[in-house]
């Protein structure tokens, strides 16, 4: 199971991620296991494989490399390990549960660092007189309850930037769970969902529904029980608190209380799909283990919410899965805020394998009902009839192309010279600078479903229909030698100057 990340065709390559089926283990980094990786360059029969972080992007973020057929060093290993543990949270779990019931029975002198993003006792209080804090009246019992409210989002798009929802986009959810039965819901990096359902409980003016939050941020830590919160890296499926993080998620899918679960799950945007749907996977499989024999056939309820164009990427993984009109909301990101018009608009969706028609979007919020589809979409998603759906997939009034038989955006036109629908400033057949499959040249897919990803393309094999040429040599390593050997230089120059 493979999938193209950024693909680099000017330079002769591409990376693939592999996932790894079988006994042989991964080495960790901070962030759990990590991920087999591919270089594939062009001229090669096989690429060769490395390791690297499975949660950030940037090697600054988390610099781990490591060949797969590498020998690491007895002494290499120890290194690493002692590296891992340096990066740990300050305290155990255990251990910030304990340091949080203390802060809530202070009726006074409650204080959060905002440098250290740490809820502190009275007696650290000199330790960190010199930094930004909160203290007294922004700590009540209320604004604990919230700690997304608290706690600084973190910012590195490149390994785990977040976005909070929106009430608006909260409400709705919980509302359309409500309506349909669930009472339990596993929220996957979806802490704000979580904080309102608590906040709900606490009102006691509808019935309770139980959460469980799995979050990479380990920040949460200072607020939420062991019942409630797991430290948890969701591109691999790993638990930082071991067998016993597991078991709570265990005993939570497999409470026998009568209650109907989901899965809500809103991954960030940058990472790989593939890996995130092979973790949601394993979720799905340890729930149906646990259901009684009667309800084993029943797929679990999942959302998934991410940007509409990954569609096909997560209907390759889940086919059951539906793409509905719902815009999602997020209080702290410039650009995906509920709008009434095109790019104003937010481009995150739900994909959920739950009935289309059950889902009832607002009315008020610019939603409508087709009839023809059986399902809400928004309101300027006009049903086109030739192709028998409600096509728009980003808020915008679609059009009809005859020649494509199909819609397209209302921005694209059509193209003699490549027998397609694109911008009207797109690069034609001819150009060196037009997008297709890195591996076999189609303009029709990408290397990732390309049906010849495993072979070579050669100067004697045919060009795919429609294919362009692709540069046969690999990157240019006297340029990144020259570039190393500079690189030395300066760093021999810098210490010999200090």
């Amino acid at each position: 199971m493979d999938v193209q990340i950024k693909g680099s065709d000017k330079d002769g390559f591409g990376i693939e991620i592999v996932l790894q089926e079988g006994d042989k283990k991964a080495p960790y980094c901070v962030h759990g296991p990590t991920l087999l990786f591919e270089k594939v360059c062009i001229g090669e029969e096989k690429g060769r494989r490395f390791y690297a972080c499975s949660a950030c992007r940037d090697r600054k973020e988390c610099a781990f490399f490591q060949w797969e057929d590498e020998k690491v060093s007895e002494a290499r290993l120890l290194a690493r390990e002692e590296e891992n543990r340096s990066k740990l949270p300050k305290f155990t779990h255990q251990e910030y549960c304990s340091r949080f019931q203390k802060i809530l029975a202070l009726s006074q002198g409650r204080r959060f660092c905002q440098d250290c993003q740490l809820l502190l006792l009275p007696g650290e209080w000199d330790g960190h007189a010199s930094h930004n804090m909160l203290q007294d009246d922004d700590l009540t019992e209320a604004q604990l309850s919230r700690p997304s409210l608290i706690l600084k989002p973190l910012e590195n798009k490149k390994s785990n930037a977040q976005y909070l929802f929106a009430d608006r986009s909260c409400h709705f959810l919980l509302d359309t769970f409500a309506k349909r039965g669930y009472r339990k819901v596993l929220c996957v990096g979806t802490p704000r969902l979580h904080e309102l359902i608590k906040q709900r409980n606490q009102e006691g003016k509808r019935d309770p529904v139980k959460s469980l939050l799995l979050d990479i941020d380990f920040r949460y830590a200072q607020f939420y029980s062991s019942d409630e919160f797991c430290h948890y890296n969701m591109f691999n499926h790993h638990f930082f608190g071991g067998e016993a993080a597991n078991g709570v998620l265990q005993a939570f899918l497999g409470e026998e209380d009568g209650s109907k679960l989901i899965m809500v799950s809103d991954p960030p945007f940058g990472g790989l799909v593939k890996p995130l749907a092979h973790s949601f996977s394993q979720i799905a499989a340890t729930w149906k283990k646990l259901q009684a024999t009667e309800a084993s056939v029943a797929e679990m309820p999942m959302v998934w919410i991410f940007p509409y164009f990954f569609e096909p990427r997560i209907l390759e993984c889940f086919p059951s899965f539906t793409m509905l009109d719902y815009q999602v909301d997020y209080d702290n990101h410039p650009l995906y805020k509920h709008g009434k018009t095109g790019r104003k608009q937010s481009p995150v969706r739900l994909f959920t394998n739950l009935t289309p028609q059950d889902i009832i979007l607002p009315k008020e919020e610019g939603y409508r009902f087709c009839k023809v589809c059986v399902r809400y979409v928004w309101s300027e998603n006009t049903h086109c009839y030739k192709c028998n759906t409600c096509p728009s997939k980003d808020g915008r009034a679609w059009k009809h192309c005859s020649e494509c038989r199909k819609c397209v955006k209302p921005s694209w036109r059509h193209c003699q010279t490549c027998g397609r629908c694109a911008l009207p400033d797109h690069p034609c057949l001819d150009s060196p600078g037009l997008e297709g499959c890195f591996n076999c040249g189609s303009l029709k897919h990408k290397r990732r479903v390309c049906p010849l990803k495993h072979r070579l393309r050669t100067n004697n094999k045919p060009r795919s229909q429609g294919a362009r040429d692709l540069p046969r040599q690999g990157p240019n390593h006297s340029k990144l030698e020259k570039k190393s050997k500079a690189r030395r230089r300066a760093k021999r120059s810098n210490q010999s100057a200090k």
